[in-house]
């Protein structure tokens, strides 16, 4: 263990002071940034290891934290040019650091963050981007970060409960696959010898398992390749426009799942239209940069109508209307939002009530889909047990 003295920040704006062990710099980064306290300074002892970094691209995370720092330093009082050299010192990977330096030298010659940031869209993407023109508009940036920060958060918390959900199944499928293949492969074989004999005799259960045994044995690897080149082929083929698009509107069209899809996708919307709103952005603006967020083809190509309706005068409640793809639900939440003049709280009300739809379809999903998965795997295997042991009673039926 190494020793660190560090300066930091607390999310109250106070300076504090102190020396953390861990086992090296970027650890007791980490574990500093959990307990809430941005980074002013962060130096090594004698015997501290040099710093590891990685050369991966600055992720979603890492633009978490740069815009949780970045709220808090400006809301202590350090100008941006200050606060952006504190991230620089603290920035552990490479590309990160060079990202970063490439906005402390566009904002030194002059240039407003959201334009040097514009220049790295594919790090921020345009919401990140707008939000920080807003809030420079408005002389708020600290503020603007700080929805920034919620608005990230949710987003990261929604796809990892999604992913999460699903990890589970998968790694039941591959048990309940391989235990199948198992038994077809080494248990069912062990008996061949003893029913060689039986012929037609044999119930025609057991035959159907010995025969399935056989067809795994001797073709199984190629049906592995085929299954993997098919993989591939898929794969290549979801990745071109009509292969996604494809997908998606299986996706939708899912008896259960495809209602949980259509509610997160309109959640992400919603929550990015809505936030733009209450940060100044306008209506158009807003609705042309959350309908990038959609990730769902069919759902954006619906939605692609509505920045033509809202500039020819057209209430967005009623342009969503007219595509016939959104539920009387989302309709009527945004038309009254538009009656009330709080379209943003009721875009955000609307996201935030989807939400909760998600999160408790993927949790009936669930409830629903393990016993299924465990029930059909312990039906299969009984079938080929209650195979053998037919077999077995009708080898010994004839010998007595």
């Amino acid at each position: 263990m190494a020793s660190f003295s560090y300066r930091a920040v607390r999310r109250d704006g106070k300076s504090v002071e102190g020396v953390i062990e861990a086992e090296g710099q970027e650890l007791a980064s980490r574990q500093l940034r959990a307990q809430g306290l941005t980074l002013l300074k962060l130096e090594p002892g004698a015997s501290a290891a040099p710093r590891k970094t990685s050369g991966k691209p600055p992720d979603r995370k890492d633009v978490l934290a740069v815009t949780s720092e970045l709220a808090v330093l400006l809301r202590a009082g350090l100008p941006l040019d200050r606060a952006l050299k504190v991230l620089i010192e603290m920035a552990a990977q490479p590309a990160l650091h060079a990202v970063l330096s490439d906005l402390l030298a566009a904002v030194k010659g002059g240039k407003p963050l959201s334009e040097a940031m514009a220049q790295h869209e594919r790090v921020f993407g345009s919401f990140y981007v707008s939000m920080v023109r807003s809030g420079e508009a408005s002389g708020n940036l600290s503020a603007v970060l700080d929805r920034l920060v919620e608005h990230l958060e949710s987003a990261r918390a929604n796809r990892e409960s999604v992913v999460s959900a699903m990890i589970y199944p998968a790694i039941l499928a591959v048990v309940a696959t391989g235990a199948i293949v198992m038994m077809l492969l080494f248990v069912v074989p062990q008996f061949q010898e003893l029913f060689d004999d039986m012929g037609d005799a044999l119930p025609l259960l057991t035959r159907g398992i010995l025969n399935l045994a056989e067809f795994v044995k001797s073709w199984g690897l190629l049906m592995l390749v085929l299954l993997v080149a098919a993989g591939w082929f898929g794969r290549n083929w979801l990745a071109t426009e009509q292969g996604r698009a494809a997908r998606d509107r299986w996706l939708l069209g899912l008896p259960f799942f495809g209602a949980i899809v259509f509610e997160f996708e309109v959640a992400k919307f919603a929550r990015t239209s809505g936030t733009l709103l209450q940060s100044g952005v306008s209506l158009l603006k807003a609705i042309s940069i959350a309908i990038e967020t959609v990730d769902n083809r069919i759902l954006r190509d619906s939605l692609q109508a509505l920045p033509a309706a809202v500039k020819s005068g057209k209430r967005m409640s009623f342009a969503l209307e007219e595509t016939g793809m959104f539920t009387p639900m989302v309709v009527q939440m945004v038309r009254v939002g538009e009656e009330s003049g709080s379209l943003d709280g009721m875009l955000l009300e609307l996201a935030q009530v989807f939400d909760q739809h998600v999160s408790s379809g993927i949790k009936r999903g669930l409830t629903l889909l393990e016993p299924a998965m465990i029930l059909t795997l312990g039906v299969v295997i009984a079938v080929i047990i209650i195979g053998i042991i037919a077999g077995i009673f009708s080898v010994n039926t004839l010998v007595v």
